[in-house]
């Protein structure tokens, strides 16, 4: 089994088919595969072998797959790198990871170059002009003899190396297996997204995230769809995309849903082909998934995982009736269920209907952390993974996420939920979208506050807002603290960081 199986078998079956288009410019199946197999080529001539670790610092261009499937081939292991890291960050991640070389883009040498330096790794470049005078894989690819074809693996090696984005301490290395990897793309053409032949996806999650690269890039190219990339993720250039380029499926986190539902009120001038749109990555509010079902006129199907579950595990899936503010049922071959979060070391499972930390197990499980024992035995249980989330699980096996454990507020002893309270802002015609977290009270233990971004032309205030929200809710979940803001922190995959809205109240 290999994850470029996923590549090599679509370039028989779809050889003329386009697979990447970036800026108006395709790639046919046939021509990645040939592409890739000879930079695997150049690669082995640099000494890439079976288990070493190759890092990549690039962006949504297609050279990223050229170099993600050539590593995987032969059988070596890769590392994708978040795209704004700079050098200390790209240097720590290289040597956590033991990698031996790092593959960079041209527009990432700045910091990708003095990582590489810091941690004394080997630097090839792609997509870089001949006067930087930099190793050049492309080159080394022109003279390199291509592989014949992938190396076999065993289904429980190890594929990638992703990097968690660090919430708590530094971020933690979570190994993905060629199982998990290839059997997420069975479980998802197969009982849980409608995506098709020749079918064209919005490219525009990060494909060094897990979102972006399961379920867009390898899920896409196995179903022999064609992948319209977004290098750089902006409201008008998404929109341009899925008006213009005629996109069928929409991969995107809610952050993303915000930004185009803004921009579309820009443009009126074309119907849209938006045929099934997916959600994940944060919890999307009702009203949002409501009103661009009303703009755009493709359902939206919320779904849930984490980089550990790689990452579906549940979905609002084929065959089933989706049910807004949820999270959809298990996926294929999967179990998820409420434990008991008093409980951190054994899983004591819950009764239907009650509220706990969700724990999944299944084909779908991370390896571990990467020479973390600790971590990992604290996170796989019994087999189960703990995930960190509060929700619940239906009787018919519909599960709803409260919220993170830790973004769980407790106020004069009493829990709020933030999502709760930010379905509630967002329902107000005037709030485009809400952030909800706990900052520090020396009397009620914690306090809660928003940070709200508004609709063009509004005139709220944050006084006008406290005085209707304190009308909806009871007394003890309503924010006392609200701030009105332009735009949100927001993490690789486009989450909001609201550990960075908390430390602001700090500071």
């Amino acid at each position: 089994m290999s994850v470029a199986a996923l590549l090599a078998e679509s370039a028989v079956r779809h050889r003329e088919l386009k697979a990447i288009t970036v800026n108006g410019q395709s790639t046919s199946y046939g021509q990645l595969w040939d592409e890739t197999r000879a930079y695997a080529g150049a690669l082995r001539e640099a000494g890439i072998e079976a288990e070493d670790r190759v890092a990549v610092l690039i962006p949504n261009v297609t050279d990223f797959a050229r170099v993600y499937y050539a590593i995987l081939s032969l059988g070596a292991i890769v590392v994708p790198v978040h795209a704004l890291l700079k050098k200390q960050e790209i240097a720590y991640v290289l040597d956590d990871a033991s990698a031996k070389m790092l593959v960079c883009a041209a527009p990432l040498l700045g910091e990708g170059a003095a990582g590489a330096e810091l941690a004394g790794v080997q630097l090839l470049s792609v997509l870089a002009p001949e006067e930087l005078k930099t190793d050049r894989l492309e080159d080394r690819a022109a003279k390199a003899s291509p592989i014949t074809t992938y190396v076999p693996q065993h289904p429980e090696n190890i594929a990638t190396i992703l990097y968690t984005s660090g919430t708590t301490g530094t971020p933690k290395g979570a190994l993905g297996t060629h199982l998990a990897l290839v059997e997420q793309t069975s479980t998802m053409l197969l009982d849980t997204i409608d995506m098709r032949v020749g079918d064209k996806i919005f490219g525009g999650l990060p494909l060094f995230h897990t979102f972006g690269q399961t379920a867009v890039l390898n899920t896409g190219i196995r179903a022999g769809a064609e992948i319209v990339l977004l290098p750089k993720f902006t409201a008008k250039g998404a929109l341009d995309l899925v008006l213009d380029e005629n996109i069928d499926i929409f991969f995107g986190v809610p952050t993303m849903y915000v930004a185009l539902l803004e921009a579309g009120k820009t443009r009126t001038d074309n119907p849209t082909k938006l045929r099934y749109a997916v959600s994940g990555g944060a919890a999307l509010p009702v009203a949002i998934l409501t009103a661009f079902q009303d703009r755009f006129g493709a359902p939206i199907h919320e779904g849930y995982g984490l980089t550990e579950t790689s990452p579906v595990a549940a979905f609002n899936q084929l065959g089933r009736e989706p049910r807004p503010g949820t999270i959809g049922t298990a996926v294929w071959g999967v179990d998820v269920e409420i434990a008991d979060p008093g409980y951190p070391q054994e899983i004591r499972l819950l009764p239907t209907g009650e509220l706990g930390e969700l724990v999944v197990r299944g084909h779908n499980l991370f390896s571990g952390y990467l020479n973390r024992p600790e971590a990992t035995a604290e996170a796989v249980v019994d087999g189960w993974f703990r995930t960190g989330d509060l929700g619940t699980k239906d009787e018919d096996g519909y599960l709803r996420i409260m919220d993170r454990t830790k973004d769980m507020i407790l106020r004069n002893g009493y829990n709020v939920y933030p999502r709760e309270v930010e379905e509630v802002l967002v329902g107000h015609p005037e709030i485009s979208n809400a952030a909800v977290y706990g900052i520090p009270h020396e009397v009620h233990g914690q306090e809660i506050a928003a940070s709200i971004t508004l609709e063009p032309g509004s005139t709220l205030t944050a006084e006008s807002i406290r005085a209707w929200i304190s009308e909806q809710i009871a007394a003890y979940k309503y924010p006392r603290h609200i701030e009105i803001v332009s735009e949100f922190p927001l993490g690789p995959s486009g989450k909001i960081l609201k550990r960075e809205l908390v430390a602001k109240h700090g500071a």
